[in-house]
């Protein structure tokens, strides 16, 4: 991540910013403003935003006007995805949404030390960089994308490590849905403890 990202978060690289619903997991079909943060060296083959890798490619903004942006909607919920946000430092830019009443959610592989107030921590572990232990444990939500048989033994294996009231998610990656779908299906009746997530957002054809 070559951008020189002023270590106090105060300028973030800022790939989109976006009103929508929330199209997945836990908070499924709940109004949120989207902050999309670019840089990621995790490089999964299937993710569905490649051009959120480089952190290069996408201009540092300050992180006030991000927050400005933010506050104009009646949903006073924000997402802050990636890439991976947790590459950089979030305690201003929680600390001023939170000045302005709004709760914050982040998505996260939980490769990197946490930073940043949140409300909400969905965590999406990736084969690739385990997640740190200090975020299993608070993590809100545990979502897997399942792409094979064999993430489904992943998944429980990441179970096991969250807390008891973490929410357990498993989400077809979206190019096999039609194969995995009812794999996860039938996981799920036999396990009742996780539940399937849907990328209802590109069934409704939203961002």
């Amino acid at each position: 991540m070559s951008h020189q990202v002023p270590e106090d978060g105060t300028l973030l690289p800022l790939m989109e910013e976006f009103y929508t619903l929330q199209g997945e997991g836990y908070h499924t079909g709940k109004a949120a403003y989207f902050i999309r943060l670019g840089g990621c060296d995790i490089g999964c083959h299937w993710c569905d935003v490649k051009e959120s890798w480089d952190a290069e490619l996408h201009p540092l903004t300050a992180t006030d006007r991000i927050v400005e942006n933010a506050s104009i909607y009646p949903a006073k919920t924000v997402v802050v995805t990636g890439g991976e946000p947790l590459i950089y430092n979030l305690d201003y830019l929680t600390q001023q949404l939170k000045n302005q009443g709004i709760k914050t959610h982040i998505e996260t592989s939980g490769a990197y030390p946490l930073s940043g107030t949140w409300d909400w921590i969905c965590l999406s572990p990736k084969k690739f960089k385990a997640p740190r232990p200090e975020i299993l444990k608070v993590a809100g939500e545990l979502k897997v994308i399942v792409f094979n048989k064999s993430d489904f033994k992943w998944a429980e294996d990441h179970a096991k490590l969250v807390g008891p009231d973490c929410k357990l998610y498993l989400q077809p990656e979206w190019s096999k849905a039609s194969e995995i779908t009812p794999l996860i299906i039938e996981y799920v009746k036999e396990n009742p403890k996780w539940n399937i997530s849907l990328q209802t957002h590109k069934y409704l054809n939203i961002p």
